[in-house]
Parts: C-alpha cells; sequence; structure tokens
C-alpha cells in the first residue's frame, strides 16, 4: 500500500512528469470533446431521418462506432449518415487506435516505468540517517569492504551517478543512491554530516575531485583514498582526505615480508595499543625440529605464539604444533617482547640467488624496494619494456616463454612472487612455476578474494588479497572499528566479553576450540593484560582483543553475538 503513493509522489514532484501528464490529460480532453460533438450531431442525422434516441445511446454508439466495434444495432438510412458514420469511424481510428495509445504510453506509461525504477535508485537518504558509511565507487576493495560492513552491522550507502547502473546494484541487493559525484548536492542528500565515514577508491583524479566536494560540505566527515601513484598522496591530503593508503605499496612490502630466508626479524604486523603482532620466519634457527612446548619462548622471551603459517595455511599454535623450516610464528606480546625474541633468534643470511618478481607494475617495483631494505636481491620479469627502471634488475619478455624465466632465475631461485593485476594470470604463472620448480617458495597476489583459494590450489604458498588488505584498512579508520586485518584472512578484533563468558576462565571458555578464535588481551579501562593467564577469569565491562581467521571470526560472532561496542557500554 506505500508503494503506490511513493510512487505517485516520485511521479508528480518532477517537472517533466507534470508536463507529460498535462499533456496527456489535454489530449483526453480533446478526444472527450469530439465525442461530445459526435454525440450530438448523432442526435440531430437522427431527428433528420424522422427517429429519437436517448443521450446515453448517442455516446453509445459514438463510441462503438469510433472503436470499430460497429455492433450494427442502431444505424442511418440517409447517406448523409452513412457519410457521418465514416468521419467518425476514421476520427475514431486516428484518436483511439493510434494517437491514444501512443499518447498513454509516451505521456504516462513510460514516466511512470520510469518513476517506478528511479524509486528503486533514491537520490537521498532520510534526515535521521547517521553513522554510515558512504562509499563512491563499487571495485573489488569496496566489495569487500561491504561485505565486512553487512558482518559487523554497519550501514552504508553506494553513490552511483548513472541510473541504468543504480538499478542494476539495485537488484544485486546493493544500497544505492543516485548523484553525481562532483556535486555537493549530492553529499548534503545523503547526510554527509552526520555518516562515519567517506571512502573513495576510485581514479586518483577522481578521488581528488571527491575530497574537495565533500569538504565544502563537511569539515568534519574522515575521508579515506586510495592513492595509485605516490605523488598523488600529498594533493589527496591537500583536498581535505583525513587518510590516504597506497595499496600498491603496500601490497609489495606484505608480499616481500612473506619471503621466507634473509633474515629472521620478526616484523611487526599489527598494534592494538601496547599489543604487537609480528610474524617471524625460522629458517635456520635453533627453533627448527622443535614442538612448541620444546621451544621455551614464553618463558625466555615472553612471546605467545598464537598461531603458525604453513604453506599459506593459517593454523592455530598449541603445544604440539611443530616448527619445520617453512613455518611463520604469527607472534603476540608487548614491543620488549618482540625485541627480546630478536635478541634471541635473529640473525642475517644472504639469499644465495636473486628473488624472481613476475610483474613490474607499482606492487612488482614496491616489491622489488621492500626486498632492497631487507638486503636481499631481485629480479623482474616484465613484458613492457618502458616499465623498466634498472635494466641490470629486469628481464623484458612474456613470463609465460620459458626461456624468460630462465633467463630471469628461474632455475636457481628459491621466491617467485607473482604481482600482475590479473588474477587469470596469476593463477596460470603459479601453476607453470610449480610445475617447474616443484620445491620453491611461490608467493602471489590476489586481486579478488574469491581467487584465494584457487591460487593456493594452483600451488602458491602464500596468497595476499589486494581487495581484503584495502577493506581492512578501510575498516581499521572506522571511528568504531574493531577490526584490524594483520595477513591475509587472518584478522584481530576486539569486542565486549559476552554475557555468557562473563566469569569463566579462558580455558573454562574454550574459546580457540570452540570458535578458532585465540584471546591474545583483555583491556579494563587503561589497563591491558598482554598474552592473560588461561585460568584467568574474564571480567564483566572488558575488551577482548582475539586473533583468528574470517571463518573463525564469523564462527565467534554467531555463537556469542555481534560484537557490542564499547562506547556504548
Amino acid at each position: 500500500m506505500k508503494f503506490l503513493p511513493s510512487q505517485l509522489y516520485y511521479f508528480l514532484r518532477h517537472r517533466p512528469s507534470r508536463v507529460q501528464l498535462f499533456s496527456l490529460l489535454r489530449f483526453l480532453a480533446i478526444l472527450t470533446g469530439i465525442i461530445t460533438l459526435y454525440s450530438i450531431l448523432f442526435h440531430y442525422i437522427m431527428a433528420s431521418e424522422g427517429r429519437s434516441f436517448s443521450w446515453i445511446t448517442g455516446f453509445y454508439w459514438t463510441l462503438t462506432v469510433m472503436s470499430t466495434l460497429g455492433f450494427g444495432d442502431i444505424t442511418f438510412h440517409s447517406d448523409i449518415g452513412r457519410l457521418f458514420s465514416i468521419v467518425v469511424l476514421l476520427t475514431g481510428i486516428v484518436l483511439l487506435l493510434v494517437l491514444l495509445p501512443f499518447t498513454f504510453i509516451e505521456f504516462f506509461y513510460a514516466p511512470w516505468v520510469k518513476a517506478q525504477s528511479e524509486a528503486r535508485a533514491p537520490t537521498r537518504l532520510p534526515d535521521k540517517t547517521r553513522d554510515h558509511v558512504i562509499i563512491t565507487s563499487l571495485d573489488a576493495v569496496t566489495s569487500s569492504l561491504i561485505e565486512k560492513l553487512h558482518l559487523f552491522q554497519y550501514p552504508y550507502v553506494l553513490l552511483v551517478p548513472n541510473l541504468e547502473e543504480a538499478l542494476r546494484l539495485h537488484d544485486l541487493g546493493y544500497a544505492v543512491v543516485r548523484g553525481d559525484l562532483d556535486n555537493p548536492e549530492t553529499y548534503q542528500r545523503v547526510q554527509v554530516e552526520q555518516a562515519d565515514l567517506v571512502a573513495t577508491t576510485s581514479n586518483d583524479l577522481v578521488n581528488t575531485n571527491v575530497a574537495f566536494t565533500v569538504r565544502e560540505v563537511s569539515e568534519k566527515v574522515p575521508i579515506i583514498a586510495t592513492a595509485s601513484f605516490s605523488a598523488s598522496i600529498d594533493i589527496l591530503y591537500l583536498a581535505g582526505c583525513n587518510h590516504v593508503f597506497h595499496l600498491g605499496e603496500m601490497m609489495g612490502q606484505a608480499l616481500s615480508r612473506r619471503i621466507s630466508g634473509g633474515d629472521t626479524l620478526a616484523h611487526v604486523i599489527g598494534e592494538v595499543d601496547d599489543l604487537v603482532i609480528a610474524e617471524a620466519a625460522v629458517k635456520d634457527t635453533p627453533l627448527v625440529g622443535k614442538r612448541l612446548r620444546e621451544s621455551r619462548l614464553r618463558e625466555d622471551a615472553g612471546i605467545n605464539v598464537v598461531g603458525v603459517w604453513q604453506r599459506g595455511q593459517y593454523e592455530n599454535a598449541g603445544p604440539d604444533t611443530l616448527i619445520t623450516p617453512n613455518t611463520i610464528l604469527v607472534l603476540a606480546g608487548s614491543a620488549d617482547h618482540i625485541n627480546r625474541y630478536n635478541e634471541l633468534y635473529y640473525h642475517h643470511r644472504n639469499h644465495e640467488t636473486p628473488i624472481l618478481i613476475i610483474g613490474g607494475g607499482r606492487v612488482g617495483r614496491a616489491t622489488a624496494r621492500s626486498l632492497v631494505e631487507r638486503g636481499l636481491d631481485y629480479r623482474i620479469v616484465e613484458k613492457l619494456a618502458e616499465r623498466v627502471r634498472d635494466p641490470a634488475k629486469y628481464v623484458v619478455g612474456d613470463a609465460a616463454e620459458l626461456a624468460i624465466l630462465e633467463a630471469a632465475g628461474i632455475k636457481t631461485t628459491e621466491t617467485v612472487v607473482v604481482t600482475t593485476n590479473d588474477d587469470d594470470t596469476n593463477i596460470y604463472l603459479t601453476i607453470y612455476c610449480r610445475r617447474l620448480r616443484p620445491e620453491i617458495q611461490i608467493i602471489s597476489r590476489a586481486t579478488r578474494e574469491r581467487n584465494i583459494e584457487t591460487l593456493h590450489r594452483a600451488g602458491a604458498d602464500f596468497v595476499l588479497s589486494y581487495a581484503s588488505m584495502g577493506s581492512n584498512t578501510i575498516m581499521s579508520f572506522l571511528d568504531r572499528g574493531d577490526i584490524l586485518m594483520v595477513a591475509e584472512g587472518l584478522d584481530i578484533f576486539k569486542v565486549k566479553v559476552p554475557k555468557g563468558l562473563k566469569g569463566k576462565s579462558i580455558a573454562e571458555a574454550a574459546i580457540r576450540q570452540e570458535t578458532g578464535c585465540t584471546v591474545i588481551a583483555l583491556k579494563k579501562g587503561a589497563e591491558m593484560v598482554i598474552n592473560p593467564d588461561p585460568h584467568l577469569s574474564l571480567p564483566g565491562k572488558a575488551e577482548m582483543v582475539l586473533i583468528g581467521t574470517v571463518k573463525s571470526e564469523d564462527e565467534f560472532l554467531k555463537r556469542y553475538g555481534q560484537p557490542q561496542r564499547m562506547e556504548d557500554s
């Protein structure tokens, strides 16, 4: 019942719709006048033939003749009457069978259908809308972001300039509002002053325009933008962005961090207040070959091993976890704990052969720079000669050709990093390199999250998703954001201690066994207990800091409900 009035309101509040409706009414008025005139003439001609009919019969005869029904129950006997019938018939054919359908469709039905469609892609949000995220484009990053916003029950709106695209996205289940990104009124209509965040992930020019336009409307709303080029970062800040992140550079650093060998330094991958999360390769350290209980890491360094990466798969760490040369430890502790670990186990060794990077784009070059910082050599395979920065470090050609890979060192390298922005290409090259060198480490980039598992099946040891990295970075900037991605598929999140867990010890609650998440810290007020004792009772009005895979996180939230935000407590 609410749908029809809303459509009628939308239809009538637009001037073009009103003009079209008035045109239709004018045509109907003319048609009514002609029918009335013919009905009057019908009576005069019938009177000349000595016959008399009621006024209703006059209208009846006119309509049956004009509509070509012609029942034949009332006919003229004179030639003038028959000629009049022909005129009425021809007029009816033109007006009722040609002009009326055309006019109705053109001036009413088509605008009405358009109004119904446009109502599915509104141009504004209700005035009471608040604490929402405004997204200005749909891509791999924002698609992943929207999934996370759904998970944590954050409202959002996707701005779409084009009506057809807005309708398509609405039908796919997205919350859309139609409006031009460079129009300040668009952001006024989506209540930007009451929004939690504006996220813009298009190209640098569009992002700059969006930030500048939003700042014309609101000085306080946080604006998060991606930058494709380092030179754009300062300009984006000048345009009004609060945070700008260069995903290509971040991806390159993350890929480099995954390369085993070179050093055993514990690399910090995330921080929550005083809690530090780090990853450390263990190859050539005394830890190799030991069970976790035998490593004495907690006793000697105060560090907690919350999990391990084994050939790209994250596993919760337990006392019987075996540390192999390919194991990467996920460590939790304070900064002092991490420093102590590095004092005990850090050593540097020279990589005997260069790391092979396939793809010389932004991510590939960022990976190379990060490797140089680690003291590691590299070679880049790149198709486009114009991308070559240092001829001594590049091999120009197609990585699908064996001769090119051999020239780049595929037969001797210990690690291959696949960095192209096409997932199909990355899957193909991963399979190819795994067949050529079954024993080497292969690290790959995925643009879309759905291809992560495919790349693992293709033979990649580690896969990092461009979409996940971008969406989790944006989530971490939300005013109420309690989630931090520390690695692909591995998140730290904070929740208020659920009612069902209050008073129970961590061991008694069996959180890890039940959900796969590990409690790595408890925070009450300004005090944070890092790596709490498993027998410590969980206090009320406190925060739990947990680490787990996306699947484990979903399981925790299903079991204990959506997280209750601390500012609401």
